[in-house]
């Protein structure tokens, strides 16, 4: 059990952290400094049955994610959920091997091309049970175990939905680019049908 003494000088270098990826949940600063707020007030709050030796930082996040899910989503009307299913790999590959390319991977000239806000954008549109599970691990650096903790859904959840959120990403920024001018629309052929 942890003392509450201690709180504050364990927690709060975190703070950034927790504003950061609050300011990608709520897309809004002041909703961002809100929620970070009543984060800390509940850490605060359970901090005495905190284990001291664990992670604070998936702990504090945790409570930032089950504080956005219960208070900022119910307020928020519900984003349709498109199923990315029927988006094959092989076509988004087919779309990035129009790019012209010397010896470096398709993937780094294509994220060379895009500036932070494009990418940031994608994020941003992605549905929010896509978001949230790519936000943890992909900007947050959490393992497929804490997010499915942090989310309370199971693993395999986790990885389905980063699936596919990245799928969705992927397929915005390579309309990104054809919308510049940097990959070519591809010509439909009877083999493609």
């Amino acid at each position: 059990m942890a003392n509450r003494s201690d709180f504050a000088q364990q927690a709060m270098p975190y703070a950034p952290q927790l504003y950061s990826a609050a300011l990608r949940m709520t897309r809004n600063p002041s909703d961002a400094e809100d929620l970070v707020q009543d984060t800390y007030v509940r850490a605060y709050r359970g901090f005495a049955t905190f284990n001291e030796g664990t992670n604070l930082r998936a702990w504090l996040f945790r409570i930032l994610t089950n504080t956005y899910i219960n208070t900022y989503r119910a307020k928020q009307r519900r984003v349709q959920e498109s199923d990315l299913a029927d988006v094959e790999d092989l076509y988004l590959y087919k779309r990035i091997s129009g790019m012209d390319v010397a010896s470096r991977s398709a993937e780094d000239t294509l994220f060379e091309l895009f500036t932070s806000d494009e990418v940031k954008r994608a994020l941003e549109d992605l549905p929010e049970s896509f978001r949230l599970p790519v936000l943890l691990a992909d900007v947050e650096q959490f393992s497929y175990k804490e997010i499915a903790e942090m989310l309370d859904i199971p693993i395999g959840t986790v990885m389905s939905r980063l699936h596919r959120g990245r799928k969705a990403m992927q397929k915005a920024l390579i309309e990104f680019a054809t919308e510049r001018g940097l990959l070519t629309r591809p010509e439909h052929t009877a083999t493609d049908v």
